[in-house]
């Protein structure tokens, strides 16, 4: 089984890879094309701006290509951002990829300081072959600034200041706004369940 890591250019994809290889799976960072079309499973990662993620998809010529997988395909982070319809940063409307419908804006965290850094638990987890054996109250390592609403896509959400979506699912496409390479146990138990997953 191959596991391809798209190189989004931004800066997570050697912790991404590491994690992955703690669970006996051999990832290939790349790039290129033909490497991601053929691969069984692809992670999107990143970390950082979304302008400066999706302009980088942009000139390497990855958008049609993100759009077209009809394999297992996993967002973590900002690359789960990636992909939705749209994402508002910086006072700037970007567009996504575009592969779960909705918005990713500035959240909301009331009094609470930004970003939403550190552990948090799930909640409302629903039944789902990327959550086998993850619980409501099991906890994730969150960094992020901006997140998307709770809705029809929804598979687990986390609180800061407002609900927000933590893992989202739209057909073959899944998405971690946490860190699942950073989250300890139920960050591994995610990573090997999309390893297993099959469509």
């Amino acid at each position: 089984m191959t596991l391809v890591i798209v190189d989004t250019g931004c800066a997570n994809l050697a912790s991404v890879k590491y994690a992955f290889e703690r669970l006996g799976v051999d990832a290939l960072v790349t790039d290129q094309v033909d490497r991601i079309k053929s691969a069984d499973k692809v992670v999107i990662p990143g970390v950082g701006s979304a302008p400066f993620a999706m302009k980088s998809i942009e000139l390497k010529g990855l958008r049609p290509v993100l759009q077209s997988l009809d394999q297992p395909v996993i967002g973590i982070c900002l690359g789960m951002q990636l992909l939705f319809e749209t994402l508002e940063e910086g006072g700037k409307t970007v567009e996504g990829l575009g592969l779960v419908p909705g918005k990713v804006t500035s959240l909301d965290t009331n009094d609470l300081p930004t970003p939403h850094m550190g552990w948090n638990t799930l909640s409302s987890v629903t039944t789902d072959p990327l959550l086998k054996t993850v619980s409501n109250g099991d906890h994730a390592y969150f960094v992020h600034s901006y997140a998307a609403e709770v809705s029809d896509y929804t598979l687990a959400a986390s609180e800061y200041g407002t609900t927000f979506s933590a893992i989202v699912r739209n057909g073959n496409v899944w998405g971690c706004q946490f860190h699942p390479e950073r989250s300890s146990k139920t960050g591994a138990q995610i990573l090997k369940n999309f390893m297993d997953l099959s469509l």
